[in-house]
């Protein structure tokens, strides 16, 4: 792989964590789930079982409660190990609000998520994504 190429690599999957963000602020929840492989694993920043499979996570997404958030993610760093796989650390802040609400709610959370990515011919997927809590911040 030249240095190039891990460059593009890098690339492409920093942009595909930052839209897994926007799809989910956008409830997108089909375009959420394409992010995937087909048997991947996804964990919610808030716990719970892991989530298997595209259709299971799509699902997952399609039944929550409607809600309006802003997921803002930085400190992405992804280490490429070759052409075909990769893993990705980033960190969250997360600001929900009730459906309908422009005041997003308290408390913002912070956490993030742990990567496990792989090539397809959609292009880079998660093969595993887990998430993170680590502070929960109350608005004044």
């Amino acid at each position: 792989m030249t240095p190039l190429d891990r460059m593009l690599a890098e690339h492409e999957i920093t942009r595909l964590i930052t839209q897994f963000a926007l799809l989910n602020d956008s409830a997108d929840w089909a375009a959420v789930a394409a992010t995937f492989t087909e048997n991947a694993t996804f964990v919610r920043p808030a716990g719970g079982d892991p989530i298997k499979g595209r259709a299971a996570i799509h699902e997952s997404f399609a039944s929550r409660p409607p809600r309006k958030s802003c997921h803002l993610i930085t400190n992405v760093i992804v280490d490429v190990i070759s052409a075909e796989e990769a893993t990705a650390r980033c960190t969250l802040l997360l600001y929900p609000a009730p459906a309908g609400e422009a005041v997003a709610g308290s408390p913002a959370l912070i956490g993030g998520f742990r990567d496990r990515l792989v090539r397809t011919t959609e292009g880079w997927r998660f093969a595993e994504r887990v998430g993170f809590l680590d502070l929960k911040v109350t608005l004044p």
